[in-house]
């Protein structure tokens, strides 16, 4: 039996002003239950990053990217979940049909709008720096619940990130 990875992928595929974004809805023991999301998955044995971004985009949408690129890499380690390391993407060409996903619901959302949804206070970070035009980052986003405790980009704290209580 192999092991489940500790690398996923995270992307945010853009068409006109918007993000295609995943409401995780469907699962059992989801940790992002109730969130919306970007697409992406775990990676499985062998797979290079690309290779993993591509696959889990086909699986969940349909679509194949045909023009994407690596904006960053996030730390996320959560009490009982343990430790995550994601290659985030954004992507802005693609081919094929949407279709429904097995894992919630997939929906194009304006830019805009996003902060209206229910997001990991994490994800508000890198959603920023990505409509920031940001170079390459690291993030580290360390979560007791649903609760932030520690946000860290590039080796700096952002403590004004950081819920209190």
């Amino acid at each position: 039996m192999i092991k489940r990875s500790c690398m996923t992928t995270l992307c945010y595929v853009e068409r006109d002003g918007s993000y295609l974004m995943l409401h995780r809805n469907v699962k059992k023991d989801d940790v992002n239950e109730g969130k919306w999301i970007g697409i992406g998955g775990h990676f499985e044995e062998g797979e290079s990053p690309e290779e993993c971004l591509l696959r889990e985009a086909r699986e969940e949408t349909g679509l194949t990217l045909t023009s994407f690129q690596f904006r960053g890499l996030v730390t996320f380690s959560q009490a009982g979940f343990g430790t995550e390391y994601m290659c985030l993407y954004t992507a802005d060409g693609f081919t094929g049909e949407l279709r429904d996903c097995d894992e919630g619901r997939l929906e194009w959302v304006k830019k805009s709008e996003l902060g209206g949804l229910n997001l990991w206070d994490g994800d508000r970070i890198f959603l920023d720096l990505l409509a920031g035009g940001a170079p390459f980052f690291s993030l580290k986003l360390r979560y007791e619940g649903d609760s932030l405790r520690e946000a860290v980009l590039d080796g700096r704290p952002l403590p004004d990130k950081i819920q209190k209580g």
